[in-house]
């Protein structure tokens, strides 16, 4: 039985209907080529980024990659008061237009690893203090490079001690996304769990005072399986760039800070504290 045809075969020769289906055929191919080939060359000649410089890191500089930013944040009747982190990208900051736009209470970055110290952190540290707002100093963690331990004395031996003035803030251990590798500095759970111990511990003998935590919760989930060990002694700093907070890691029942943008009407990442300000001498005061 002859093969069944449309109306369209019947009426074309049999050598024409052959040089349709020939190039229907290259023509197929072409398209498979055009589709593949030019994205395998591509994805070969691009580079992956390189990491930045080591010293540069600042507090929530993997919020905006790995949780996104929108906002403003929503307003409630609780009352909050303002405040403002930064570190050497803001260079000498202008801390009378931050005071006037009503910001009161402010960190500034001292440390990283052991191998950093702010090259502006004098400006920014007494700056702040001089203008009348209540500062605080702060320590990006590498738990890679070195201990947590070593990593606590290194930030109070380079200002991030503490002192009973009610105008200076614990320490804060900035503890998120590694900007150098692998996010979770290629380490379990439960040694990051005992890495962030071991600097709070050291912290707190040295200075008499329990470090806050700043992180993020996907971070904290991811990395430290949303470990509850901190939150009945370190106030929590808690980083999401939306309209509200969100969950919170495990352990805490509330923040005491909330950093809500990266966007700062002057300089820095902004925060609000969960409080009034006299609160903030509270913490300040301990």
């Amino acid at each position: 039985m002859p093969a069944f045809r449309t109306g369209t075969d019947r009426r074309r020769p049999p050598v024409a209907r052959a040089r349709v289906a020939a190039a229907g055929a290259l023509l197929t191919a072409a398209l498979a080529l055009s589709l593949t080939a030019p994205a395998a060359a591509g994805a070969a000649d691009v580079p992956p980024p390189a990491p930045p410089e080591r010293g540069s890191a600042t507090m929530g500089m993997g919020v905006i990659a790995h949780d996104g930013q929108s906002g403003p944040p929503r307003t409630n009747r609780a009352e909050q008061t303002e405040g403002v982190d930064v570190s050497s990208h803001q260079g000498n900051v202008d801390w009378p237009a931050l005071w006037n736009t009503g910001v009161k209470w402010s960190y500034n970055k001292a440390t990283e690893g052991t191998y950093y110290k702010n090259p502006y952190f004098a400006q920014q540290y007494n700056g702040s203090f001089d203008i009348g707002m209540i500062r605080g100093a702060y320590h990006f963690a590498t738990p890679d490079t070195t201990s947590g331990a070593t990593q606590a004395t290194y930030f109070v031996n380079n200002g991030g001690g503490w002192s009973r003035d009610g105008r200076t803030l614990p320490g804060a251990l900035d503890i998120e996304w590694n900007p150098y590798g692998a996010s979770c500095y290629g380490k379990t759970p439960a040694q990051l769990v005992a890495w962030i111990t071991d600097f709070t511990t050291t912290y707190r003998t040295l200075t008499g005072r329990d470090a806050v935590i700043y992180t993020a919760t996907s971070w904290w989930k991811d990395c430290t399986g949303n470990s509850s060990a901190f939150g009945a002694t370190n106030p929590l700093w808690i980083a999401r760039y939306n309209t509200t907070v969100g969950e919170l890691p495990a352990g805490w029942a509330y923040q005491t800070m909330w950093q809500y943008t990266s966007t700062g009407p002057i300089v820095g990442d902004h925060s609000k504290f969960n409080g009034s300000l006299d609160r903030v001498v509270v913490l300040a005061t301990g």
